[in-house]
C-alpha cells in the first residue's frame, strides 16, 4: 500500500489540519504525520518546502502532492472508495459536498471570533451578532442533514463522511466556547467529539508544547 505523509500545523489551533487528518485516518491509508508549528521563525520556510501553496495541510504521496483540505478529501475518496468518505446516495452526496464547500469558503466571523483552541475553556466568549448568525446557520445545516439523511446513525448523513470531518473543528469550537445548541445539534456534536479519532487528536493537542499567545483565551 502506498504510504503518504500528511503535513499539518499545531493540533491545538489548526482547524484545516484537523479536517485533512480525519479524512486520512478514516480512509484507512497508511501515512505518517509531520507537525510544523505555525507562526514561529522558520515555519513558513519549512512549510514551503513541502506545500506549493505555502500552507497546511498538504498530503504527499509517491507520485503526487495534494494541498488544501477539500482537495485532500476528494483525492482520498477516489483512491479509497471502500472507505465511503462520501455518502453512497447521489442526492446525499450532492448535499454533503455543498455543506463542505459552504464551510470551506464561509463562516469567517465564527472563525475569527471563536478561533479553534482545543485545550481551552472559555464559555461565553467570542459572541457578536455576526458570530451568532454563523452559529445559527451551522445549526440549520446540522438539523437539516440529520432530519433528511441521518436515519438511525449519529452523523450528518447517517454513516460518517467528509462532511463530519469538515464540521469537526466547529464541534471543538462549540465545546471551547460553551455554545448552547439544540438537542439535535448537541447529540450530533457529542457523537463527533466521542469518535476515537477526535479523542486522539484532542489528547495530542493537550500535550503539545507549542503556545501561540495570540490564540490563547
Amino acid at each position: 500500500m502506498t504510504k503518504y505523509t500528511l503535513v499539518i500545523g499545531n493540533k491545538n489551533y489548526s482547524s484545516w489540519s484537523l479536517r485533512a487528518w480525519l479524512a486520512v485516518k478514516r480512509s484507512g491509508a497508511e501515512f505518517e504525520e509531520v507537525v510544523i508549528p505555525l507562526f514561529r521563525p522558520g515555519s513558513r520556510d519549512m512549510i514551503s518546502t513541502r506545500s506549493p501553496s505555502g500552507k497546511v495541510p498538504v498530503l504527499q504521496g509517491e507520485t503526487e502532492t495534494v494541498w488544501d483540505s477539500l482537495a485532500i478529501g476528494e483525492y482520498l475518496a477516489e483512491r479509497f472508495p471502500e472507505a465511503g468518505l462520501w455518502p453512497a446516495d447521489a442526492s446525499a452526496r450532492a448535499i454533503a459536498r455543498s455543506v463542505c464547500a459552504e464551510m470551506h469558503s464561509g463562516f469567517a466571523p465564527l472563525r475569527k471570533g471563536m478561533p479553534m483552541n482545543v485545550r481551552a475553556n472559555a464559555p461565553g466568549k467570542g459572541h457578536s451578532a455576526e458570530v451568532d448568525a454563523d452559529i445559527a446557520r451551522v445549526q440549520e445545516i446540522w438539523q437539516f442533514c440529520r432530519a433528511r439523511f441521518g436515519g438511525d446513525d449519529p452523523f450528518l448523513f447517517g454513516a460518517w463522511s467528509l462532511a463530519d470531518a469538515f464540521y469537526a473543528p466547529i464541534v471543538s469550537r462549540f465545546r471551547t466556547y460553551g455554545v448552547a445548541l439544540s438537542s439535535t445539534c448537541q447529540a450530533y456534536a457529542d457523537a463527533v467529539w466521542e469518535l476515537p479519532e477526535m479523542q486522539e487528536w484532542a489528547a495530542a493537542a493537550a500535550a503539545e508544547p507549542y503556545l501561540l499567545p495570540e490564540y490563547e483565551l
